[in-house]
């Protein structure tokens, strides 16, 4: 008896757990969820562009003084 039992609960605690998964994952998935979490990411990559711009624009300064200094060049 207590085998069966103890099956039972199991089984039953198994079928909450994956409930509760399914559930959330479906939330996950609805088109304004989709909708919030492209805006979301899309929203920062602008930023990351003009900072990758910026750093690149800073090196290529940096590395034409140091070729500008070892070739003799006036600036």
């Amino acid at each position: 008896m207590m085998r069966r039992v103890f099956w039972f609960m199991l089984g039953a605690g198994l079928a909450i757990f994956v409930f509760v998964k399914i559930r959330d994952a479906l939330k996950k998935a609805t088109p304004e969820a989709l909708g919030q979490r492209v805006v979301e990411s899309a929203s920062g990559v602008g930023e990351r562009a003009q900072d990758f711009a910026a750093r690149v624009r800073a090196g290529m300064a940096e590395r034409e003084t140091e070729l500008r200094e070892t070739l003799g060049l006036p600036e």
